[in-house]
């Protein structure tokens, strides 16, 4: 009997039990890691080994790990430190930004501050219908020059679309300026293969992938110069200052070796769950609109994102909330109130379809029995939320 159906693995995923076991004992010993006496070699050897041990999962070199407070520190990080490195390696300032209209806020937010702040220009990159970016657009931009970096994510966190990020990296190689990209969703979703990449910068979170909260990386090239946005103790090769904290380190890395291992038959077990999943939302309200890519290569395989005309979103969450479905709007809130999403409108979405719409995402442990129960309570809830917008 299931008591609760969790679907917002894409918002965090619960704590592997291996993760939880390997930070009580990495807890359990004191020391700070910058200390030089024994128990704070003890704890530095906790976080170098775990440092090492993600790099061997992404193959990429232990020296690229930069541990940080989560993914949206790393992404503060990529974009002011590598905009900032840049303006002072050209001796220029200010200069653009390309990124994308569809990203998380934690790059929306700092590029919008590098601009209101720095006078940065900023470049959206255009999407289409199913939010994949334009990358003629991008080499457009970069051919023209003035560009300090590009960022874009590897996959949206609302919708699930898979970027050609691997193109986009060559691109950016071609005319030599660094390539950030936020990789918190496609983390453990779908291979990652680092060294193949070329990106200057890539952004992880621990908690999406079992870990616990508030620890991450940025995978940074060593070569790459980045200006740091924290100053004290010069930690994490005074790109990143701050004690670091050897139990979370410790747990971020068990999660990164279990979510590495069988990319392939865990991606296999969730496209048979994301696909169940379309279809039985389907078929409880046919009038239901599946948004981003339909399924396969273009889209997460934990992803799914649908629109339900006659509805507000954030009515139609609390309705399945109440009915013991956790599920997410994907939308953001200013001073309380919902706001449409911002990858919706992106995509041409108008509206009041994008207020309409509701996330549910997979994780490892989910299951059909729990789709089946989302199944049973959608068409009421969905007729409650009609009613309701109508009065």
């Amino acid at each position: 009997m299931v008591s609760r159906v969790y679907l917002d693995h894409a918002a965090t995923t619960q704590l592997r039990p291996e993760a939880a076991q390997a930070w009580l004992e990495a807890g359990s010993n004191v020391g700070n890691a910058s200390s030089l006496h024994t128990s704070g070699r003890a704890a530095r050897r906790i976080v170098e080994q775990a440092r090492e041990s993600i790099a061997e999962d992404l193959d990429v070199r232990p020296s690229a790990v930069v541990f940080t407070g989560g993914g949206t520190e790393s992404d503060n990080l990529a974009v002011k430190g590598l905009y900032w490195a840049r303006c002072k390696e050209l001796g220029q300032s200010p200069l653009g930004i390309v990124t994308s209209a569809i990203e998380h806020h934690a790059v929306l937010d700092p590029v919008i501050w590098l601009r209101d702040h720095e006078g940065a220009a900023i470049h959206f990159l255009a999407v289409d219908s199913i939010g994949v970016v334009d990358v003629v657009q991008l080499e457009e931009l970069l051919a023209h020059g003035g560009i300090a970096l590009v960022s874009i994510m590897w996959a949206n966190n609302e919708i699930g679309t898979i970027q050609p990020v691997r193109e986009i990296a060559s691109i950016c190689q071609k005319y030599s300026v660094p390539f950030h990209t936020d990789a918190v969703q496609a983390f453990g979703q779908i291979e990652l293969e680092l060294s193949q990449l070329g990106a200057t910068a890539v952004t992880l979170s621990s908690h999406k992938i079992g870990g616990p909260v508030g620890v991450g990386a940025l995978i940074i090239d060593p070569h790459a110069k980045v200006t740091p946005i924290l100053h004290g103790g010069g930690q994490e090769r005074e790109i990143r200052s701050g004690t670091l904290d050897p139990a979370s380190i410790a747990a971020f890395a068990v999660a990164s070796r279990l979510a590495t291992r069988n990319v392939s038959e865990h991606v296999r077990a969730l496209r048979e769950l994301q696909e169940y999943l379309i279809n039985a939302v389907q078929v409880a309200v046919p009038e239901a609109r599946l948004n981003g890519p339909y399924s396969g290569d273009a889209r997460l395989p934990n992803n799914t994102h649908f629109s339900f005309p006659g509805c507000e979103g954030d009515s139609l969450l609390m309705l399945l909330d109440a009915a013991g479905i956790d599920c997410s709007t994907g939308s953001a809130c200013t001073a309380g109130i919902p706001e449409p999403s911002h990858v919706l409108l992106a995509m041409g979405v108008d509206e009041k379809t994008a207020r309409a719409s509701l996330r549910f995402s997979l994780g490892r442990d989910s299951s059909k029995e729990e789709i089946d129960i989302l199944a049973h309570a959608l068409p009421g809830a969905v007729e409650r939320a009609i009613r309701a917008g109508s009065l």
